[in-house]
């Protein structure tokens, strides 16, 4: 009863968030002095085509009325039209959100593959020179920002070793020579399922550096978590206990310490994937890469603000329930959080 009592109030807070998130974008996108009408018809536009477009984007309105029309269009998945591409919004960002999150999805696997495993030896080697480097990478991979790290590995894989791609999902030439359908939107699905291993291993290749890049910030912040956890746990009598009775070491670190260890770890792993949604809009722009943060940055330069609210709820959102689940499992492990 309790843990369903602090559910649904996390909910609630959630919700509350999102609306007030909502409400400020709303607001600061109809302060901004410009005319949306006018960007929408184009630069050559007459003034009955820009009144024309004013009544069609409700700009005639009073701006409550056009925030209930919003928060309408908006229970309808509806986020208004962009006025530069003069797509829908929500096909837009869908687009843009699989490249994003194919991305995404491999940076946080590195980290999580690398960050568990470092963490662990580098508290079964405490103080010494493992340790040692491990903590300063970790501190490097949390304090330094991802452009340098994105400018550094385009330097040194592609300007002088000329062995990984500077940009882009997928080189045009073979894009042009070996097509395939994009039935998922995921470039590592859609080539396997169409068995165009050429076009595969060149999508492989165009991912290893912005993954690389977007990983370094999560993966330091799992191996600083895992390993503090690790050096309490293994200070505890049982583990001590385990090694009085020769236990085999990796048993005792990998199968008992870890177990108790990676709890906490696992919160900041979700945490981490949220922080990294974010984080990925300026790598994107380092690698010329087609997701949701070139789809913003386009956005903002163009002044399209149907495009730039739509991008802002959707991180906001995706934000806010990632929060929602991270504290339903910190609740769940530990029951003291309801309270």
């Amino acid at each position: 009863m309790n843990f369903l009592r602090y559910t649904v109030s996390r909910l609630f807070w959630s919700i509350f968030v999102v609306l007030g998130v909502v409400f400020v974008v709303f607001l600061v996108s109809n302060v901004v002095p410009s005319d949306p009408a006018a960007l929408w018809v184009g630069p050559k536009a007459t003034h009955s085509a820009i009144q024309a477009a004013r009544e069609r984007l409700r700009l005639d309105r009073p701006i409550l009325v056009r925030f209930g029309y919003f928060l309408k269009d908006l229970l309808r998945f509806d986020l208004g039209t962009s006025i530069r591409t003069h797509n829908p919004v929500i096909e837009d960002i869908r687009k843009a959100l699989t490249a994003t999150f194919e991305l995404l999805l491999l940076a946080e696997f590195l980290a999580v593959g690398l960050g568990i495993p470092l963490g662990v030896l580098a508290a079964v080697k405490r103080n010494k020179w493992f340790d040692n480097l491990s903590r300063i990478f970790a501190v490097a991979g949390v304090s330094l920002p991802s452009f340098w790290y994105g400018m550094i590995l385009q330097l040194l894989f592609f300007k002088w070793l000329g062995i990984l791609p500077l940009s882009d999902r997928i080189d045009t030439f073979v894009s042009l020579i070996h097509p395939f359908e994009e039935k998922t939107g995921f470039y590592l699905i859609d080539t396997l399922l169409a068995r165009n291993y050429v076009a595969f291993f060149d999508v492989v290749k165009h991912l290893i550096l912005p993954a690389i890049t977007l990983a370094a910030y999560p993966l330091g912040l799992i191996m600083r978590q895992v390993r503090s956890m690790m050096v309490e746990v293994l200070q505890e009598n049982y583990i001590r206990t385990a090694f009085a009775y020769a236990i085999p070491e990796k048993k005792i670190y990998f199968g008992y310490a870890l177990k108790n260890a990676i709890a906490p770890a696992m919160v900041t792993v979700a945490l981490s994937f949220a922080y990294t949604l974010v984080g990925a809009f300026l790598v994107e722009l380092i690698f010329n890469w087609p997701g949701l943060g070139r789809y913003a940055a386009n956005a903002i330069l163009s002044m399209d603000y149907p495009a730039i609210v739509g991008v802002t709820i959707v991180a906001s959102v995706s934000y806010v329930l990632i929060n929602f689940v991270v504290d339903l499992i910190q609740a769940k492990i530990d029951p003291r959080i309801r309270f």
